[in-house]
Formats: structure tokens, sequence, C-alpha cells
């Protein structure tokens, strides 16, 4: 993996780690789940509006496999955070993506594990798991949502792999998202948006969608076409270290010792998986 893929998928890890941040602050008050649609929705058109004219032509199972899989994640993610709360749920979808993106990886397109990133993912993980802390129960619906969150991440990771490679990363990723949001488009009518009409929470959904979604995933595509599958869904760890630091900066919140180990651990895991001799 070159330093370019490596810069551009830290970026998008980075703008994924904000919507925690960016939610609390705009007081999004609506369900998760109708927070999460209606960022893909506005990411999806943002997307639509760079790439959708130069789509062409699209390998049509990865694109439907894609898609489903970004619209599962929303669902499967907030789904199991509900029930699971936070930690655990992040912990165990987070923590869980890359491996079964490196495995999918390993086994569909024969892209070689080496030592070194399973050293990253591992101390990845750890570190996902010292950051989320100790969970105050478990919900085994809620374990197996967070497992289908993060089966549903790595899938998506695994079918943008061709289309990255078909495509232009804009088309690829407007195509993609484009038919998330067709799948999740029915959930809108029924959700709670009252959040919407106060300027902090338009802020916060327009951040949602064009920063943290549009900017993120172009940046992705393009990292994810120089790099292997399993590099880039390990690379996207650095996302809750993101959302750990953003939340002592500017919420005000005291994460435990543990935490700031989980963060140099996550960090040892990068750089180890970034170094190039």
């Amino acid at each position: 993996m070159d330093r370019r893929s490596v810069w551009l998928l830290l970026g998008a890890a980075v703008l994924w780690g904000t919507t925690g941040t960016a939610q609390a602050l705009g007081d999004a008050e609506g369900s998760a789940l109708a927070v999460g649609a209606m960022r893909l929705g506005i990411g999806a058109a943002g997307l639509l509006a760079i790439g959708g004219r130069s789509i062409s032509r699209p390998p049509l199972v990865w694109l439907v496999v894609g898609g489903a899989a970004m619209a599962g994640y929303q669902v499967a993610f907030f789904s199991a955070v509900a029930r699971a709360g936070v930690a655990l749920g992040t912990v165990v979808a987070i923590g869980s993506a890359p491996i079964m993106a490196g495995l999918m990886a390993r086994v569909i397109r024969g892209e070689r594990l080496s030592p070194r990133w399973w050293t990253s993912t591992a101390l990845g993980v750890a570190g996902v798991a010292l950051i989320a802390g100790r969970p105050d129960a478990a919900d085994p619906l809620g374990i197996s949502l967070a497992l289908a969150a993060g089966f549903a991440y790595a899938l998506g990771t695994l079918a943008s792999k061709p289309l990255v490679e078909a495509m232009s990363p804009a088309a690829a990723m407007a195509a993609v998202f484009g038919t998330a949001a067709l799948i999740l488009a029915p959930l809108l009518p029924t959700a709670d948006l009252e959040w919407l009409s106060r300027p902090a929470g338009l802020g916060a959904a327009l951040w949602l969608g064009l920063g943290a979604t549009t900017l993120a995933y172009l940046l992705f595509a393009r990292g994810l076409r120089r790099s292997g599958v399993g590099q880039a869904a390990t690379m996207g760890l650095a996302e809750p270290a993101t959302a750990a630091l953003l939340g002592s900066l500017l919420l005000g919140e005291r994460p435990p010792a543990l935490a700031w180990a989980g963060l140099a651990s996550i960090t040892a895991g990068l750089i180890i998986l970034s170094w190039r001799r």
C-alpha cells in the first residue's frame, strides 16, 4: 500500500469519526436509524451530483451487493447500538469488520494476508476494545446485530473494490450509495425529522451527509483503488480513535486511562500497516 493510499484512507476514517460529535453538537434528537437514513440520503445525493454522470456499465452483481451492504450496515449498526449500548455495539461491529473483510478478500479475491496485516489488525481491534471500555451488560441480540453490521461493512468494502476498478471512484461510490438510498428510502416518511427544522440540526445533517459520507467515501474509494480490501478495512480503525479524541476535545468527555492506551494501540497498528521500507 503506497503512501497516497494511506493518507486517503486515514482521511476517510477521520471524517467518519466526526459523526458522533456532529450528531451531539447538532442536537439531532431523531432515532439513530432516522439519522443514519438521512445521512445516507444526503451523502448519496452529493455522490450522484459529483459522479453520477460518469456511471457506465458497473458490474451489476457487485453493485447490488454493495448497495445492499451499505443499507444493511445502517440498519444493523444503529439497531445494535440501541440494544447492546454504544460501547459494546461499536467494538463488536467496528472491531470485527477488518477481520471479516480480510478473510473475504482472501477467499474471494485471493488477497494475501501478511503477518504485518495480522499484527496491525490485532493491535487495532485491541485498541478499539480499550476505547469502548467495559460494557454494563451483554445483550445476545444486540451482539448478533453488531456482528451483522461488521459483516455488512466488510461485504460493502469487498464489493466496492471491483467497482472502483471498473469505474472512477466517484462514479463507483455514486452507484453504490444511490442503490443504498433507494433501499432505505421507505424509512424516511415515518422518521422523526423535527430536529432538521433547527439550524444546528440542519447543519449536522449536512455535515453528516456531505462531509462524513460524500467526501469521506470519495477519499475511501480512491484509497481502496490502490490497496487491498483487508488493508482498507483495517485503516478504518482510525474512526473510533478520532471519535474518542473529538469527544474529549469538543464534548468535555473524560476518557479513562485505558482509552488512551487504546488510542496508542490503534496508532501503533496503523503505523505498522502503513510503514514502507
